[in-house]
This record gives C-alpha cells, sequence and structure tokens, in this order.
C-alpha cells in the first residue's frame, strides 16, 4: 500500500529517521534518494547505514556507480552515468539481490527505467531548508 508524507528532520535526528524509513521498507527495497547537490542524499545513506549496524566509512559511489556495504547495503550514485549508463552497465540485475539499494539521483527517467523492468520502489525528495531538510517521503511509489 502506498503511503506519502512529509517529515522535518534535523541532522542530530537523521538516525533515527532513517530507521522508520528501513521499517517502512521491510526487510529490502529500492529507494530513490532526490535532491539539489549538497541536499543530505549521502547524509541519509550514511545514517540508513547506521541503522543496519554498519560501521564503515560510506562515500558516494559518484564515479564508480556503485559501493556494496556487507551484502547489506548497495549504493548507487546515478548522476554521471544516468538511466542509459546505468542499464548499459547491467546494474539493474543487481536490484533483484536482497538488501536495501538506497540510489541517488533517481529521476522520472529512472523511474521509468524501473517501470519497465517491474521494480518495485519508494522515493524521498529532499529540500533543504536552513539547517534543516524537508524530507517527501512516498513509500511503495510503485508496486
Amino acid at each position: 500500500m502506498s503511503q506519502c508524507y512529509e517529515k522535518v528532520c534535523d541532522l542530530a535526528h537523521l538516525i533515527a529517521f532513517a530507521e522508520e524509513i528501513k521499517n517502512k521498507l521491510g526487510n529490502s527495497g529500492v529507494l530513490l534518494l532526490r535532491g539539489n547537490l549538497a541536499s543530505g542524499k549521502t547524509a541519509f545513506v550514511k545514517a540508513f547505514a547506521k541503522t543496519l549496524g554498519l560501521e564503515e566509512a560510506i562515500s558516494s559511489p559518484t564515479f564508480s556507480i556503485l559501493h556494496e556495504y556487507d551484502e547489506k547495503l548497495f549504493h548507487y550514485d546515478i548522476y554521471q552515468c544516468g538511466s542509459n549508463g546505468f542499464l548499459q552497465s547491467g546494474l539493474i540485475e543487481k536490484l533483484d539481490v536482497e538488501g536495501y539499494h538506497l540510489i541517488e539521483w533517481g529521476d522520472a527517467e529512472f523511474e521509468k527505467l524501473l517501470h519497465h523492468f517491474g521494480v518495485e520502489y519508494s522515493t524521498i525528495d529532499i529540500e533543504t531548508m536552513d539547517l534543516k531538510r524537508n524530507y517527501k517521503v512516498h513509500i511503495n511509489a510503485y508496486a
């Protein structure tokens, strides 16, 4: 069932918010993170990793497209490659692997790609507000 809501959160409460999102996704899921440069997409992934008990340093996979963490968290950044590059890389098949797939820069074109392959996903649109962020959450945007 689709669920939409907004939440304003600062960095001090980001792990609790990430835990909330993890609980809504269940045991795995594809989550598109959208927002301007420096809006906090990677910061959200870092907080999400902490909810999974991951202690590794999390960094954005801007040029490698994908960083995997303990076969639980798959962190993608498709800013450089776009939907076509993602498809050509063969990473669309990776989305079938059990775990959390957090994808930075998943725009409308990328959503069409996921629709085409029947991949269920959720979205978070991030807007900056001084030291806080407004998160527009859509759980099961396409299921």
